[in-house]
């Protein structure tokens, strides 16, 4: 059965962090905000509860989900190879609107899709967010609605969009006003792969543009971003 939780008070917040990591334990979905979006998440370490995630969406293997994590040293345990560039960017924009691929570690038992050896990482501006996410453990979170549909910036989009597909959705009000009012149109996160830097062959390469822009990552890490002509279209 879905259930709501109001999370914007300390009391239903508590009993909604309680039931979704009990959903998140049972392999279920869960949808939770996020400084960005609303995200439906899932035990980055349950292939089956991935595959659920997918389906909701409607996408196949072909998308991998990022995943969401509580703190910067949770990087090192997730991700095999992570340049001084990367560290850089996340003390500068995490918690925020940036996600990071990189290579992960090849011992992780999980599945999150066709990831080629890579996860994308991100650590979320929201207290409810991370509240779940310190109790939980890392979690693959993708926008939640269904693919073609726009992203939910509340937690009734989200349920209007993916119903019961969800166990339990946390409604911490609408998301993305912050962005919204910076004049932002584009409200998801900023996508930059530092796999070919990681390797030692390439530079950083910005794989989706959003709240936080090039010329921010360029401030932080100069000419270790590729110049926008010199990327090609993703």
């Amino acid at each position: 059965m879905t259930t709501f939780f109001d999370c914007t008070g300390d009391d239903g917040l508590a009993e909604g962090i309680r039931h979704a990591r009990t959903a998140i334990e049972n392999g279920d979905l869960i949808v939770l905000p996020t400084d960005t979006v609303y995200g439906i998440g899932a035990d980055a370490f349950s292939a089956s509860a991935v595959a659920r995630l997918l389906e909701a969406k409607g996408r196949g293997r072909q998308s991998p989900p990022p995943v969401l994590i509580p703190a910067l040293t949770t990087l090192d345990a997730l991700a095999e190879t992570v340049p001084q560039e990367a560290r850089d960017l996340a003390g500068a924009f995490w918690p925020g609107g940036l996600t990071i691929v990189l290579p992960a570690q090849p011992s992780l038992q999980w599945d999150l899709g066709e990831t080629r050896g890579t996860v994308a990482l991100r650590m979320p501006n929201n207290p409810i967010a991370l509240a779940l996410l310190r109790s939980t453990g890392p979690l693959a979170v993708s926008s939640a609605n269904k693919t073609g549909m726009a992203a939910a910036t509340t937690a009734g989009e989200a349920e209007a969009m993916l119903g019961d597909a969800v166990q339990v959705y946390l409604d911490g009000g609408s998301v993305g006003e912050d962005y919204a009012a910076a004049g932002l149109k584009e409200t998801s996160s900023t996508i930059v792969d530092a796999t070919a830097l990681a390797s030692g062959g390439g530079r950083l390469r910005v794989l989706r543009r959003g709240v936080v822009s090039d010329e921010q990552l360029r401030e932080v890490v100069g000419d270790a971003l590729e110049a926008a002509g010199d990327q090609q279209p993703t």
